[in-house]
């Protein structure tokens, strides 16, 4: 590991890795754009007659953010290690306890820190701003359409932060839990000192950080107007922000890629002795399976972005039918990603619930392999359902037989953690927390997101549905009414481990039920809409929806105000709240074993497993 990597040479001097930080990187990313945008204005050519869309300024577009990219990823220090390798060295002891953040503070919170650690706390600190600014953008879509007329936001500035909002929560929503518990805890949990490779899990926090300032650019070159899924050929005749869009996406992929083998070599590798897959906690499984979906789908993503690159700045024609293209290339591409990425977000949201279950209800886990079984059972049909985004597209019509069928069959294994939840709260001793409450709330929300999402499956159904905001409701209440209520309460619950200080209760309970009361206002009242025929992606609407659409925008403020709550009750129970004891919620996983501040190396000596770890007395009859 790299935290324990032992050299008796010490770097000479203060070393280049005790310099740089996040505002380095800030500057010469910032250096780096300016000087290749410089550059390119000088020395590439003017497009010819024949070019049909605007190929020199998406060259010098992406240019500069790549020229952005590498210039702050050199600045934050994610290539002084690489670098070091080229040149048949290695990093000295001391640089290495540096890299770890020993003894560093604050400060480390803001370098390329190796401790896991200090990168579950950046995630989260960043899955809290993007939420903050993809549900600042919920607002304003909201308030336009509070009206039936619409109107304060220009038609092509709204157009903007609807695909804003989209990519900025889908993002938000795929790291919420494997983000920052996926890393502070799941090493603990293991019995792991660290990561399998802690530069790696550094470098996955930093990409993301990367890959935002090429979105925000996007933002003020025409911004992404072609909503969150950037369907070509539309893309390609799309202004230059499309290409922050590619750049977010591509960095994006990467991040995602790194962090997906980073976590499952360190599950396979690194448990504890005695940690059987038996005794392995349900949710490593949940972290394993969202990663090892990531894997395979996001380099397909990649691959669609980079084509559209080529298509824009090369006028290339892979989506381009003019040329001999086909935008159904990209539609396959980007669903072959697109749906797996659903289960990427909720299978770790679920097993978290399922991970606090047993804690909340003194009971046994209800059928351990049946909760595994489902999770595989969801994991493996998730790569065969991709093209019921397609039917209405005309793409190969004999297959949408088949993929109704796998879509359906998909309620299968999801019905089996439905099961395990239910039998596990089934005659229980209820201690009656915000987490407890947000499982009768996951199985409340996603019995209607699954529910509604049977008839989208269904062809003639969704020949009616599609396209109107009953599909916007719908997903709303799988990602947001499944997913994100895992990852509140996970934050609840795994907040003493990382704070040493206990959540606020007061301010958990009224944040819970502010934004659960308002999540069913609001997309209960965007299913009846939709339902009468409202189109999703419009500016105004016909009068006759009015009445609906001042509910969901009603429902959204109320959604705004809970959110909002809660991150003061992340503020103030981090500087102010009752300092936690070792093992508040007296469960049995391995992370309740250690004290807080948690060492460096997570334990003294490493932990021998014997019993898996929901052995919790049943409730009497």
């Amino acid at each position: 590991m790299t935290t324990l990597t032992q050299h008796t040479s010490t770097a000479p001097g203060k070393s280049i890795i005790e310099k740089l930080n996040v505002f380095t990187a800030l500057a010469l990313g910032v250096i780096s754009a300016v000087v290749v945008w410089r550059l390119s204005l000088a020395f590439l050519p003017q497009d010819g007659e024949e070019v049909r869309l605007f190929s020199r300024e998406d060259k010098i577009t992406l240019l500069s953010m790549c020229a952005w990219f590498v210039g702050f990823m050199t600045g934050i220090g994610a290539l002084v290690g690489p670098m070091r390798w080229v040149m048949g060295k290695d990093l000295a002891h001391d640089e290495n306890m540096f890299l770890a953040g020993e003894n560093m503070g604050p400060k480390r919170y803001f370098r390329y820190t190796t401790d896991h650690k200090v990168v579950g706390i950046q995630y989260l600190f960043i899955t809290i701003l993007i939420f903050f600014l993809g549900g600042g953008l919920a607002m304003l879509i909201r308030t336009n359409l509070g009206t039936p007329e619409g109107g304060w936001l220009h038609a092509q500035a709204y157009n903007s932060i609807v695909g804003t909002h989209g990519i900025l929560m889908i993002v938000g929503t795929i790291i919420m839990v494997t983000g920052p518990f996926g890393n502070f805890i799941m090493p603990i949990m293991i019995g792991a000192r660290d990561m399998a490779f802690p530069r790696l899990n550094a470098l996955s926090f930093w990409l993301i950080v990367a890959a935002a300032v090429p979105l925000i650019w996007g933002q003020f070159i025409g911004g992404i107007t072609t909503g969150w899924s950037a369907y070509n050929p539309l893309a390609g005749q799309a202004p230059l922000g499309m290409d922050g869009y590619i750049m977010y996406i591509c960095i994006f992929a990467i991040s995602t890629m790194v962090a997906g083998a980073n976590i499952t070599t360190t599950v396979v590798k690194m448990r504890a002795k005695g940690m059987t897959w038996n005794r392995t906690p349900i949710f490593i499984y949940g972290t394993v399976a969202s990663v090892a979906l990531a894997l395979p789908a996001f380099p397909v993503f990649f691959l669609s972005q980079v084509l559209s690159a080529f298509d824009r700045a090369l006028d290339t024609s892979f989506y381009n039918t003019a040329g001999g293209g086909s935008g159904w290339l990209y539609e396959n591409l980007f669903w072959i990603m697109g749906h797996p990425e659903v289960y990427v977000i909720l299978i770790p949201a679920v097993a978290a619930l399922m991970e606090m279950a047993p804690v909340f209800t003194r009971r046994p886990l209800f059928s351990f392999n049946i909760a595994v079984l489902g999770i595989a059972g969801i994991s493996g049909l998730s790569v065969l359902v991709w093209a019921h985004h397609m039917y209405i597209s005309g793409w190969a019509p004999l297959l949408n037989a088949p993929f109704m069928l796998t879509t359906e069959l998909i309620s299968i294994p999801t019905g089996m953690l439905f099961l395990v939840l239910i039998g596990t709260l089934w005659r229980g001793r209820i201690w009656m927390t915000m987490p407890l409450m947000s499982i009768f709330a996951l199985l409340w929300n996603f019995m209607i997101g699954g529910v509604t999402g049977i008839y989208l499956s269904d062809v003639p159904a969704d020949a009616f549905l599609h396209g109107s905001m009953y599909v916007t409701a719908h997903f709303h209440y799988t990602l947001m009414g499944a997913g994100l209520t895992g990852a509140l309460a996970s934050l609840v619950y795994w907040f003493p481990k990382m704070t040493g200080r206990m959540f606020d209760k007061t301010l958990s309970w009224i944040a819970f039920w502010m934004v659960q009361i308002g999540f069913n206002v609001a997309f209960i009242g965007m299913f009846m809409v939709g339902l009468a025929g409202q189109p999703r992606r419009v500016e105004s609407y016909a009068p006759t929806f009015n009445t609906a659409n001042l509910v969901t925008t009603i429902g959204a403020y109320t959604i705004m105000i809970g959110m909002l709550v809660l991150l003061h009750g992340v503020i103030s129970s981090a500087r102010n709240g009752v300092k936690a004891p070792k093992n508040p919620w007296q469960a049995k996983t391995l992370e309740w074993t250690v004290d807080y501040p948690i060492p460096l190396e997570n334990f003294d000596v490493l932990p021998v497993v014997t019993t898996d770890p929901y052995g919790y007395g049943k409730a009497k009859s």
